[in-house]
């Protein structure tokens, strides 16, 4: 099989039909619209719904703004490191996806401030609260920001 001997299947291609070319071409004159009425004219447009309000208005507007360089972190409270980790341990973002506390970093994991935390630990994250930072500080532990 070769490039030249490739051809569409049978009853795959189909002539354009060419109407308005005369009486005798079978679809002349009217150029098989039938007789008047809004369908045989040009002025309807795909997107007319018979007068009914139009799809485009009726669903709702959606307003305000979305921000594409909006960065979404991963979260995780002061709470569940204090009850996941042993103290003085070194808690960083590839520990805690070890550990199943988050399932992906996104753009970088955010520690908060909900919960206690009794243990020193040394905590790597691209973001704390101030709730968290102080947690951890109070606690005896480290805050790194990576």
């Amino acid at each position: 099989m070769g490039l030249h001997n490739l051809k569409p299947a049978r009853g795959g291609k189909r002539e354009r039909r060419r109407v308005g070319r005369g009486i005798g071409s079978g679809s002349g004159k009217t150029c098989g619209r039938g007789t008047k009425g809004q369908k045989a004219r040009y002025s309807i447009h795909p997107r007319f719904e018979g007068g009914q309000t139009p799809l485009h208005r009726r669903l709702p507007v959606k307003k305000g703004f979305r921000n594409p360089n909006k960065k979404e972190f991963a979260i995780l409270n002061v709470k569940t490191l204090d009850e996941t980790f042993e103290a003085g341990a070194e808690v960083t973002p590839d520990s805690v996806i070890e550990r199943g506390l988050v399932g992906s970093v996104k753009d970088g994991l955010k520690i908060l401030g909900y919960g206690e935390l009794t243990k020193g630990l040394k905590v790597s994250a691209h973001a704390f609260s101030k709730a968290a930072e102080e947690k951890i500080s109070a606690a005896g532990g480290e805050v790194i920001r990576v």
